[in-house]
């Protein structure tokens, strides 16, 4: 594995024994499952991100379509009207601009206004996605999902969880290289909660090191606030807090190199703890 992930005009250090890093989620949406319309104004996100990046952020998700179960698609020109002002007003702020979308024209035009990297829970199968990132530099996350958002949660199931899960990422990975896509700009995300049950998400969360292995590339995990989360406290999405803290520091100690998170500098100050009690 590479020790360090491009991402567009940056490049982010992956060394061995030091923290994961952290990603922060910036929802330009009015339903997302965890903190919908809090951001929707550009005023009020823009007031977010300059404090995750106060707090120590390594990379800003973009999101202006929410992908909770039962998600209905969102036309292409809403999603755009959401997300591209925050590029173009975040694009200098010395941060990585990511951007969490599976629709190719929104890569194209986000990616030609400044953004860093593709966040796509389609894993890129979208008939022009590769083709949408292949020539930039952007860091790209592949992310597995089974069926779609309407229905990912109706009846998931699996042979084997870990198996299928990196079978599918292996193979859209070299769907990317064979776009001459360099390895050092792709990370693999195994998509916690979508087109899971609660034993799958386990199994997954126990299998961070052999994905991570088997496929020589860093893993991001996103469970923040998830109702995978819920499931295990009994807890509503605005007190899963502790559980997300929880959960992060287990996929770090399994060995996720990226974080997906909605509290950062709790985060941080959790990982903090955890790898000065591990030097």
């Amino acid at each position: 594995m590479e020790n360090y992930f491009q991402c567009g005009r940056y490049r982010l250090p992956l060394r061995e024994g030091e923290r994961p890093l952290v990603m922060g989620v910036l929802n330009a949406t009015p339903d997302s499952f965890s903190d919908g319309g809090q951001y929707l104004a550009l005023e009020s996100a823009l007031s977010r991100a300059e404090q995750m990046i106060a707090e120590g952020v390594d990379i800003i998700d973009i999101g202006g379509e929410t992908t909770r179960p039962g998600a209905k698609m969102l036309p292409l020109e809403q999603e755009l009207q959401r997300v591209m002002p925050l590029v173009y007003a975040l694009r200098d702020c010395g941060k990585p601009l990511s951007i969490d979308t599976y629709k190719p024209q929104v890569m194209r035009e986000a990616l030609a206004a400044g953004a860093d990297m593709i966040n796509d829970i389609n894993g890129f199968r979208a008939e022009g996605a590769v083709d949408a990132v292949k020539g930039s530099d952007c860091g790209l996350c592949v992310m597995h999902m089974q069926n779609q958002p309407q229905n990912m949660q109706d009846d998931p199931h699996y042979a084997d969880m870990v198996d299928e899960v990196t079978g599918f990422l292996r193979e859209r990975v070299a769907v990317l290289q064979a776009a001459d896509v360099s390895r050092s700009r792709i990370c693999i995300d195994p998509g916690f909660g979508f087109g899971k049950t609660l034993s799958h998400n386990l199994a997954l969360l126990k299998g961070i090191a052999s994905m991570q292995e088997a496929l020589d590339l860093p893993l991001l995990a996103g469970m923040s606030r998830k109702s995978m989360l819920g499931a295990i406290t009994g807890q509503p999405v605005e007190k899963r807090l502790a559980a997300s803290l929880a959960a992060a520091l287990v996929a770090t100690a399994n060995g996720a190199r990226i974080l997906r998170v909605h509290d950062v500098a709790e985060t941080i100050d959790a990982l903090a703890v955890w790898q000065a009690a591990m030097r």
